[in-house]
């Protein structure tokens, strides 16, 4: 899959940070704090399931790269309540990235040049089944963090790829659902199953995924049923 996306090279102190953003920001995908609202719900139509499945897949072939989402100002959805956030993928070695030191590299994300990412979803689906085939997959999760209105996902290249799988799933299904054309959200898939886990068990952070229609829903048609044709206008005299 091809994505359009902006790139940015930030140095701080002695380290430079690569992040790369999807270019247009995914305006119909959004996501609630898990660790703040108990809940994390992650919505989104077609296109930003689609695109956020490729994102993770990029994340998790690129140990070196920042994937900055931004969300938390997508247009507002009914059916994820509590508070939006922004996401941020990383490899849990990123040059020792702290989300407290996020903040500061947030704000100097200008002028990114134009980059168009690659992902090989035959790839991606190789190691998420590495992954699920793992017996010590449990130690491999992805860590969440929450600070200064973004989740953070700190994980390695298979648990990425698993998570990529979860959501390609959520993009394909979702306009399949009978509730999809009358606008409701569906709820498909989770990525709590690839999330680090109190040892207590108590408090435990669950993230789902759930597809929407993009409004307006007269003009959404599921895939497989034939898009109503307009009338030809007559030709001008």
């Amino acid at each position: 899959m091809r994505l359009k996306a902006r790139e940015y090279r930030i140095r701080a102190g002695e380290r430079e940070h690569r992040v790369v953003r999807p270019w247009p920001p995914l305006r119909h995908t959004t996501v609630n704090s898990p660790l703040h609202d108990r809940w994390g719900y992650l919505v989104g139509d077609h296109d930003g399931l689609a695109r956020l499945a490729a994102l993770f897949s990029f994340a998790a072939f690129s140990r070196h790269t920042l994937v900055h989402v931004p969300l938390r100002d997508s247009l507002p959805r009914a059916y994820a309540p509590g508070t939006p956030v922004d996401l941020v993928l990383a490899h849990r070695d990123t040059g020792g990235l702290r989300p407290s030191a996020w903040p500061a590299l947030r704000g100097r994300l200008r002028d990114g040049r134009p980059l168009t990412l690659r992902t090989d979803e035959r790839r991606t689906a190789d190691r998420a089944a590495a992954w699920e085939a793992a017996p010590e997959r449990v130690a491999g999760r992805l860590r969440p963090a929450v600070h200064a209105r973004t989740l953070f996902l700190f994980g390695d290249r298979d648990v990425l790829c698993a998570a990529a799988g979860e959501l390609a799933v959520a993009a394909g299904h979702g306009p399949l659902h009978e509730r999809a054309p009358k606008g409701h959200d569906v709820l498909l898939a989770s990525l709590t199953p690839f999330l680090e886990q109190p040892a207590s068990g108590r408090d435990l952070t669950e993230v789902d995924i759930g597809f929407q229609a993009r409004p307006p829903l007269h003009r959404f048609t599921p895939p497989g049923r034939p898009a109503s044709r307009r009338s030809r206008t007559a030709a001008s005299p």
